[in-house]
């Protein structure tokens, strides 16, 4: 009895949940980009280059126009991600390889707006990256070019 009601309740709270969040969508496209929960830069889905964008504004001090190109910057990486991650015909392995090439071009395009001293910044976030990638088994091994090609 007591786990049908838990039950009941989880799922009216689901419910209730949802329905705000669909009504929004509907009322204000414009955030359809921004997730509502988890990190922006974790998971498939959860990738906000407008959150991103305002990240690498802080840590790198960009200026508005350097933030707005590296915003359509990200932007485009993600828009080739979602076809990527949408294409069936491509192998996974193949997928990992073109997403890979998608970082490296989106993280050099990224590199070549900054200046010398927001360049060896980015760097340094690329390093640690990098090592917390190899760490965790998450994509290329360390000492992989990613970012040191080009310092």
């Amino acid at each position: 009895m007591i786990k049908n009601l838990v039950l009941t309740l989880a799922l009216a709270g689901l419910v209730y949940s949802v329905t705000p969040s669909i009504a929004q969508d509907n009322t204000a496209p414009a955030q359809e980009s921004t997730p509502s929960s988890g990190p922006p830069e974790h998971g498939h889905g959860n990738f906000d280059p407008a959150r991103r964008a305002d990240m690498l504004a802080k840590h790198l001090q960009l200026n508005s126009d350097q933030q707005a190109k590296v915003l359509d910057v990200l932007k485009s990486a993600q828009s080739q991600m979602e076809s990527l991650r949408s294409d069936t015909s491509t192998s996974r392995d193949e997928k990992h390889s073109k997403m890979m090439e998608i970082r490296k071009t989106s993280d050099d395009q990224i590199r070549a707006l900054l200046d010398s001293n927001q360049q060896q910044k980015w760097d340094q976030m690329q390093s640690r990256r990098q090592q917390w990638q190899g760490h965790h088994g998450n994509g290329q091994p360390q000492g992989s070019p990613d970012s040191s090609e080009q310092k």
